[in-house]
């Protein structure tokens, strides 16, 4: 098998999953304001335990599952199902199962980028029967990245016909491009209970699209609910370990049936003036910025034997899908910054200064 073959086999093994959510840039206990990117399916498995003293040593697990949706314009449809939940509506016993689905529509800035970012979660928790809901601010200063959140619930987990509100807060700190720490604390207002808090070090794995999260809290799941309360069967100072992995697929590799016919690449037309040639190779961009005056058009050109996109973080229209041996031009009318990305393989990052 040539190289080129191999290099071919082992992209489709290790990012055949794409446009992924990175830990990287939220807490455990924090939605944030992320949407995966349209046409891109996001399963998270969240596996938190509790080993109770000797003499049994017993294991206690509290599994989360997540999947969602992206359907483009900064919205996406999921929903989680947790087990061995806190304890349901009006009943003193446990309950097996809490099912959340939501809806998350970013509706200012971009996860991760630096400024502001704004997006608001509506959802419905079977469990309690509550209309639940709520707005998630990011601040992103370089590595760091602060969260603020604001949580109303119709009816509240174990408080039979009781509305509540809770806040949060959280922060991230990107050590290195690979790796980050971050930290969460939440609470119902009224009534108040157990504040639900969480710490965790986050993984990207170089040349994937995943992330991996070692994690400590005392909340036992992900629901907007679930989150916002500590376990109070546990006790003061019982924690839950566990760790978070995110799966992102992309359909319309897996499938004709998720897409339709393929659309042209874009070529330059006759007159364009490209200033300036980005190769897309071993899956990344060859620059990592390139300078243009306005008026004048970039040429991305895919050197690998995957599939890749130029997509732009603002307003500014991207790429189809650009097919190996393809190339794309865009031209850029008005100077500003534009960064962009490669929708199925997020790491690829870019910038054009327009002058």
């Amino acid at each position: 098998m040539t190289r080129h073959a191999w290099f071919a086999v082992l992209t489709l093994v290790v990012v055949a999953p794409l446009g992924a959510q990175s830990l990287l840039y939220r807490p455990p206990n924090l939605g944030g304001t992320w949407v995966p990117d349209a046409g891109v399916v996001q399963f998270n498995f969240l596996h938190r335990f509790y080993v109770f003293p000797g003499p049994s040593h017993f294991v206690e697990n509290h599994p989360t599952f997540t999947l969602a949706a992206g359907f483009g314009h900064n919205v996406t449809l999921g929903g989680r199902l947790a087990t061995k939940s806190i304890v349901g509506t009006g009943a003193a016993a446990q309950s097996s199962n809490e099912t959340e689905l939501y809806a998350r529509w970013r509706v200012y800035g971009a996860e991760g980028r630096p400024g502001l970012a704004v997006a608001v979660t509506p959802a419905y928790n079977f469990l309690a029967k509550s209309v639940d809901g709520e707005l998630g601010i990011d601040w992103t200063q370089g590595p760091v990245t602060f969260h603020g959140a604001a949580r109303a619930v119709s009816r509240r987990l174990g408080e039979s016909g009781t509305g509540a509100a809770a806040f949060a807060g959280g922060f991230d700190v990107r050590v290195t491009p690979y790796i980050a720490l971050n930290a969460d604390l939440g609470s119902f207002v009224s009534p108040a209970g157990r504040a639900a808090w969480s710490a965790a070090i986050d993984f990207l794995i170089p040349g994937s699209p995943h992330t991996f999260s070692l994690q400590a809290s005392n909340a036992q799941s992900a629901t907007i609910q679930g989150a916002s309360v500590g376990y109070a069967a546990l006790g003061p100072g019982h924690v839950l370990y566990g760790f978070e992995f995110t799966i992102p697929l992309h359909l319309k590799r897996f499938s004709p049936w998720f897409h339709g016919s393929p659309k042209p690449v874009a070529r330059g037309a006759a007159g364009e003036t490209v200033a300036a040639e980005v190769d897309m190779a071993a899956l990344k961009y060859g620059k990592d910025a390139v300078t243009i005056s306005a008026g004048q058009a970039v040429r991305w050109t895919n050197r690998d034997p995957v599939e890749h996109t130029v997509t732009f973080d603002g307003a500014e229209p991207g790429s189809p899908v650009i097919p190996a041996h393809g190339s794309y031009v865009h031209r850029f009318d008005k100077a500003g910054t534009y960064t962009y990305h490669c929708t199925p393989h997020p790491f690829m990052k870019g910038v054009v200064i327009v002058k």
